[in-house]
């Protein structure tokens, strides 16, 4: 796996620090109530874990598996949302974990989707963020990191279903997926 890694972004313990920053600030913005996370599968889980660990306030974990990049290195136009929630959202207050803002439009169309449901509130937390690749105006209320316009694996995020247990955020080499 290490031989197909090009370059070491972030390490280890450099994400286990700012997760356990993003964990406190979202403590304190929504300080006193009742949170419902809903994380986007696949990627998303191993971020959602360590952020919830590192969290104190009442929360109540939902997940929604989302299709954006299938076997490729670029998003696909249209996310395509492949499960429903279990948790009713209505009047509570959701906050939205992703691994990675890219285009944008996966998050925009699942918030679209969660707010649809009337919830008191809608937040999102990514883990990484792509600014210079975004199609449209979305941002998220809590972001980990901001990278450049690479293709990136490890810690949940993958190519071809593949690289998500790297504890690191790394580059491929092209000869990986060409």
């Amino acid at each position: 796996m290490k031989d197909n890694i090009e370059q070491v972004l972030l390490d280890k313990e450099t994400i286990q620090k700012r997760v356990q920053e993003l964990g406190q600030d979202i403590d304190l913005y929504f300080e006193g109530k009742e949170i419902i996370i809903i994380t986007l599968l696949d990627g998303a889980i191993i971020f959602t874990a360590d952020l919830i660990r590192n969290m104190n306030i009442p929360l109540r974990l939902d997940c929604l598996r989302v299709s954006s990049y299938g076997n490729s290195t670029n998003p696909e136009t249209a996310p395509r949302i492949l499960s429903s929630l279990k948790t009713e959202v209505t009047g509570k207050h959701v906050l939205i974990v992703d691994d990675i803002l890219d285009t944008g439009n996966t998050l925009q169309s699942v918030t679209q989707e969660v707010l649809s449901e009337n919830p008191a509130s809608v937040h999102t937390c990514v883990f990484l963020d792509k600014p210079d690749r975004r199609e449209n105006g979305f941002s998220a209320n809590w972001s980990g990191f901001s990278i450049p316009n690479e293709f990136v694996v490890g810690y949940g995020l993958d190519y071809a279903g593949k690289f998500r247990q790297l504890p690191y955020v790394g580059t491929l080499k092209p000869s990986v997926y060409k």
